[in-house]
């Protein structure tokens, strides 16, 4: 099971498309806040509630298009606390970690294109069996069918030994303004994982001011050996979702989307199941071209199986709300949602309430600032039955420094903190709090395509 999986989202991640790129600095002309097509007088934007797309944490001056970049780095970072509640006591080392790196960016009059890939090979100073190779691979293409008609296809797949242990870590990273919400609550620090997130969406401008369009997203997360993270599981989200937007001024969309998701989890050779049925109003204004709003919510109701007991209905209120600022030396993201999302490891589906920040600030053309955070509260819908409940709540925070020396060399100093509680989880209940250190220095280089 665990090779087909494996082979399953490697051909998904090699045929589906993108994420964000990690950023770098440079001086060309910035792309827009929000990634698609620009608006214009006959073309419209796609808000992000529907967009399946992030809101990129990366000044405009940080912002390109149009290149190949190459590079690798190297990490060294202590950690407090690795197999958090999988031992008595919190388990401690130093790790060091090396990133050789590629992406390319290209974008013509019809078509942009994206790929990003980074092996990595993790070694640790004591604890040995945990050294361990991964890779992140991230493809994404947007092809304009005709002027206004829009095909985009995105994905990105992870095999990973460490949550925190990414080759643009101190980077902040995108955040979503989906009516989807996050699914990855739970973080087990030195776990094997396989994750493998996906969309495919088109869109129709039928009318000067008037769209419509769908969305498919199917994600994956997987835990190669049980043993490490006991009290967590595999889970698989299927969604759907079909919108209309119209463009009531320059600036201001309002539209309306359904959507439907199939949430799975597999604890204890079984399957639970929830399944959500969401109609969602949503509006976003872009007071500038480089700052966004954008607010959703409606009725959503959800319906969960589970062995050896009756299904479960529920009704109740969805909600969300996101922010994106991008000017020259600074990028802002912020959302939050309240939604009935997939587990990200736990029992079940969860009711959650879920906040996201990024924060980037260039202080001096070579000198650079990230923040990041992130809460999630979690309630899961399995009741009762022969399942433990697993709900509970994390919260995180990270900051970084990055300096530049020269065109190609850089350094990064930066600290995390994670403190989560969930029930019946040993994995993490007995050593809830992790504390990371790293410094890392990268060199790379980059080449301007079509030049």
């Amino acid at each position: 099971m665990t090779s087909k999986l494996f082979h399953r989202v490697c051909f998904g991640a090699l045929v589906l498309a993108a994420a964000p790129l990690c950023a770098q600095i440079d001086n060309s002309v910035p792309a827009p806040a929000v990634t698609g097509l620009v608006d214009t007088e006959d073309r419209m934007l796609t808000p992000p509630a529907v967009s399946g797309q992030d809101y990129p944490v990366a000044p405009a001056s940080e912002t390109r298009s149009n290149y190949l970049r190459g590079g690798i780095t190297f990490n060294s970072a202590y950690s407090d606390n690795l197999l958090t509640g999988t031992s008595g006591n919190p388990l401690s080392d130093v790790s060091y970690s090396l990133w050789p790196t590629l992406a390319i960016d290209e974008t013509t009059s019809r078509l942009h294109w994206t790929l990003s890939y980074a092996p990595g090979f993790t070694f640790y100073r004591h604890t040995s069996s945990l050294d361990q190779a991964d890779h992140n691979l991230a493809v994404g293409f947007e092809y304009r069918l005709s002027p206004h008609v829009t095909v985009s296809l995105r994905d990105s797949f992870q095999k990973s030994s460490n949550a925190f242990n990414q080759p643009d870590q101190g980077l902040a990273g995108g955040i979503s303004g989906s009516t989807q919400g996050p699914s990855n609550f739970i973080v087990a620090p030195a776990a094997d994982r396989l994750s493998n997130v996906g969309n495919a969406g088109i869109t129709y401008q039928f009318a000067a001011n008037m769209m419509v369009g769908a969305n498919g997203t199917f994600a994956n997360l997987h835990y190669p050996d049980q043993a490490q993270v006991p009290g967590l599981y595999d889970t698989a989200t299927r969604a759907g979702s079909a919108f209309y937007s119209l463009r009531v001024s320059r600036k201001q969309y309002i539209g309306v989307t359904y959507q439907y998701q199939k949430l799975l989890a597999y604890p204890a050779a079984t399957t639970t199941d929830t399944e959500t049925h969401a109609f969602l109003f949503f509006y976003t204004v872009y007071p500038t071209p480089r700052f966004t709003i954008s607010l959703f919510g409606g009725p959503q109701r959800s319906e969960t199986s589970q062995p050896a007991q009756p299904s479960t209905h529920d009704l109740t209120p969805a909600a969300g709300a996101s922010l994106s600022w991008q000017a020259r030396r600074t990028a802002v993201a912020i959302s939050y949602t309240h939604l009935v999302t997939g587990g990200g490891g736990l029992i079940g589906a969860a009711r959650s309430d879920a906040a996201n920040l990024g924060l980037r600030q260039q202080i001096t053309r070579n000198f650079g600032a990230s923040l990041g955070g992130a809460y999630s509260n979690s309630q899961v819908l399995i009741v009762g039955g022969i399942f433990p409940d697993t709900s509970g709540h994390s919260i995180s925070g990270s900051a970084s420094l990055q300096r530049q020396f020269g065109k190609n060399l850089s350094v990064q100093l930066g600290y995390t903190r994670l403190h989560q509680i969930y029930n019946n989880v040993p994995a993490v209940s007995a050593n809830p709090d992790t504390n990371r250190e790293w410094v890392s220095v990268s060199y790379a280089f980059t080449k301007a395509l079509g030049r």
